[in-house]
């Protein structure tokens, strides 16, 4: 996979290089900023980007700036937004946008160094990939009135692995429990959160859409 990194600590973005290598993928640049990020990609279009959300000038949203305007301008590429705490409004922001191709991940999850190349494996490939803590900061702010609290603990662990992008064979194989089963949940999440059929979208989205921004 062709990848631009864009994260500010030297340090970080050496080892995130190196390691990038070292699995096989070809690292087109490395930058320490969001304007050297779109530029990059405007050269050279890659599969993915990583990139950190605080960067040179102001260390406030420039990550997450470059991140919109690469995703405006090359809709394809993937992005895997990096960041140190939860920032529930930049992944909101990021998910109410279009999720396919999109991951958020703190950066302590970088030292776990499989979940981090799946992760940008499966951005990469159009999929979605959000870290567990931050599916459940976001779900925090979810109110006991909202059609969210008629789904069971069952129901909610399975829409919970959805917002973190994975699929229906890969929930039931971290659930140990059979495909159908997965299935069965998630039919009884859209009769629950009154999602009928509507042509041009995709229920599995809008309940994610509904689950993270309620």
């Amino acid at each position: 996979m062709r990848v631009i990194l864009a994260e500010d600590s030297t340090l970080l973005r050496e080892g995130l290089v190196r390691l990038l290598v070292e699995e096989g993928h070809e690292v087109v640049a490395a930058v320490g900023d969001g304007d050297a990020l779109v530029e990059a990609v405007r050269a050279s279009p890659p599969d993915a980007v990583v990139v950190d959300v605080r960067m040179p000038p102001t260390h406030t949203d420039e990550g997450l700036r470059a991140t919109l305007e690469i995703r405006r301008l090359f809709p394809s590429v993937g992005v895997l937004v990096l960041s140190q705490y939860v920032e529930k409004r930049y992944a909101a922001e990021l998910i109410t946008h279009d999720a396919d191709g999109i991951g958020y991940l703190l950066k302590d999850r970088v030292a776990q160094v499989g979940e981090f190349l799946e992760a940008l494996d499966r951005v990469g490939a159009g999929g979605a990939a959000f870290d567990p803590e931050v599916v459940r900061q976001l779900l925090s702010r979810t109110s006991h009135t909202s059609p969210l609290g008629r789904l069971t603990a069952r129901e909610r662990d399975v829409l919970d692995q959805m917002a973190q992008g994975f699929t229906n064979a890969s929930i039931a194989d971290r659930m140990h429990v059979s495909q159908s089963a997965v299935e069965k949940h998630i039919n009884a999440i859209f009769d629950k959160l009154e999602l009928s059929h509507q042509p041009g979208y995709s229920r599995r989205v809008l309940a994610v859409l509904r689950y993270l921004g309620s």
